[in-house]
């Protein structure tokens, strides 16, 4: 019986997060009386508040649920990133996938930093740590070697490109063809855009960040063709 009531009741505030994540995203928080997610969800006014005592105890567990997987991903993607072209790919893919697969989450975020600057700076605060900690990674992964990357900035726009991308794909996507042929592209170049800009003026791998104990490994430079000469003689 307890436990029957503890799915009940976190099943019952997920549904909660949910709808209000939908109803946020297309009208704004501002615009969404707490009666629309109590009616979308179900049940009465009252048992929304038995879970969440304001609308604004709603709006921040929308945004803890959202950044919850950004805590988790975003290290894994950026530190990836100055290891390995292909997990690169591989945990962008699934960060952005997270968003891909409910638009309304980027819509709530980009839809809150348009209506609420405020309430939006503060919300971002909370991960601001977490951002300076990704950058610290690629900025190890650079190393010394000269560099125009400015690795905090790069974190910023990365996160802004994945949100803003899918926030409105459904529209900016059929610009490149109907279904999922245009979509397709659509991500592709995403994924370009967000490598390139981080290995693409090199032409070359990163340098690697070492394993505690360990010297990173010396990057083979290009032989040129006054040394295939001179191996050959």
């Amino acid at each position: 019986m307890v436990a029957a009531a503890a799915a009940r009741k976190t099943s019952v505030r997920d549904q909660v997060v949910a709808e209000a994540t939908r109803l946020f995203a297309a009208s704004g928080f501002d615009a969404t009386p707490l009666q629309d997610i109590a009616d979308a969800v179900g049940v009465s006014k009252q048992a929304v508040l038995h879970h969440f005592p304001s609308k604004e105890h709603i709006r921040r567990g929308v945004m803890d649920a959202i950044f919850a997987h950004w805590r988790e991903q975003l290290p894994r993607l950026l530190l990836s990133a100055t290891e390995s072209h292909a997990r690169f790919d591989a945990v962008l893919g699934e960060v952005y996938r997270f968003f891909a697969a409910n638009p309304d989450r980027a819509r709530f975020i980009a839809r809150e930093t348009l209506d609420r600057p405020a309430q939006a700076r503060a919300m971002l605060g909370h991960i601001a740590p977490l951002l300076r900690g990704i950058a610290g990674y690629i900025r190890a992964g650079l190393g010394e070697e000269p560099d125009d990357v400015d690795p905090d900035a790069y974190v910023v726009h990365v996160m802004q490109l994945v949100v803003s991308a899918t926030a409105m794909a459904e529209v900016t996507s059929g610009l490149l063809g109907e279904g999922a042929a245009g979509r397709a592209r659509y991500d592709r170049e995403l994924t370009r855009i967000a490598k390139a800009s981080l290995f693409g003026r090199r032409g070359a791998r990163p340098r690697e960040v070492a394993a505690p104990g360990k010297k990173p490994a010396k990057a083979r430079g290009k032989r040129t063709r006054g040394d295939r000469v001179r191996s050959r003689s």
